[in-house]
Formats: structure tokens, sequence, C-alpha cells
């Protein structure tokens, strides 16, 4: 088995209402019961707060726990289930929920590896993915979906975000192709700037 990539897809922490809609930001994908979705879940992570980590482990008695660790006891496609984490970095304790394959009993261990590596790092900064990750998290439904009918067979799935262009009007574009510009335009000013992270 070849995990999936671990990613964090949402920048900043997490409030109830966001967590709740990234719980499950795919549920627009198409097929949505027939497919198997657990490469689309499988490695997701974002930072929540300490009152959205009590409240989660408090609404129902997790499937196990560890030090700083517990697994929900609802699995949301196969063998993927959401872990929530409480890590201490560079000296502050923050909270944290991925999703992890408990098929493969090494995942939640190197989910925590990959979020320690990725906030440890001494300059703020996104990679490409990671801003189209959070335009994806910060869109709302009525705003994102997928490539249908119309679009090349190839195409077809891919994820789509409305764009306002201007003269245009309202452009249906491929996340992946958008450019550096639309990129900056749909991420927060906060996050507009930040340094790209070298691959």
């Amino acid at each position: 088995m070849i995990p999936s990539p671990i990613r964090k897809v949402y920048q900043g922490i997490a409030d109830r209402r966001q967590m709740f809609r990234m719980f499950d930001r795919h549920s627009q994908r198409p097929n949505h019961p027939e497919v198997d979705a657990t490469a689309l879940y499988s490695g997701e992570w974002f930072e929540i707060g300490q009152v959205e980590y009590d409240y989660m482990l408090e609404i129902l008695p997790p499937l196990w726990m560890r030090s700083g660790m517990f697994a929900m006891r609802e699995f949301l496609t196969g063998s993927i289930t959401s872990i929530f984490l409480t890590l201490t970095i560079d000296g502050r304790t923050r909270y944290f929920h991925g999703y992890c394959d408990l098929s493969d009993c090494s995942s939640p261990d190197r989910m925590c590896t990959a979020i320690v590596e990725r906030e440890s790092r001494p300059v703020k900064a996104m990679t490409r993915e990671e801003r189209l990750e959070h335009i994806w998290s910060n869109t709302h439904d009525d705003y994102r979906g997928y490539a249908g009918e119309r679009e090349p067979e190839h195409l077809r799935g891919s994820r789509t975000v409305l764009f306002f262009g201007g003269q245009r009007g309202k452009v249906l574009k491929l996340l992946d192709q958008l450019t550096d510009a639309e990129v900056a335009a749909k991420l927060p000013v906060h996050l507009r700037y930040l340094p790209a992270i070298a691959a």
C-alpha cells in the first residue's frame, strides 16, 4: 500500500464552523456514494483550537486514545477516520485534526511527524499546493465544484472554483490551472504575499 501524501489543507486555526465544513470538504465530488474516497481524504490535516479539540473529545467515546491523540469512533469512508492531536511545537501546545487510514497502523505517527516538521519551519511560507488547498477549503460550496460533461473527458471530476473575471463576469476555472495572480486574488490578504516553500 502506498500511503497518501500528508498535506495541510487550511492556513490558520479553524473555528468550529470552519472545522465542520472541512470535515467533508469533498462532499460534492462526483459519484459520491459509489466511489471509494480513501485517497481523497487520507493525509489531510489542519489546525483547530483547544475548545474545538475538547468539544470533539466529548462528543462520543473515542475509538482509541493515547498520549496527545485520539481517534473518532465513526469512520468517514473505508478505514479513514478523524484523528485529533495535541502537539507541542516550539514550546507551544497546539491542536490539530487529520484524516488517517487506520488500515496502516503507522499512519497516525507519520501524521504527527509531518505536522511537527511542517509547523516548525522558522519562516512562514506556503507551497502552491497549500495555497490551492486553502482556496478550496475556504470557498463556499456554491462557488466550488467539479468539472462535468462540458469539459474534455480527462478533466472531468477535476476541482473547479468560480472566479470573477472582470468584464468576462463569472468564470468557472479549474483549481489546478489558476494563475499565480488568480491564486493571490482568491487568498485572504494576510496570506497573499507569503513566500513560496522550495519544493
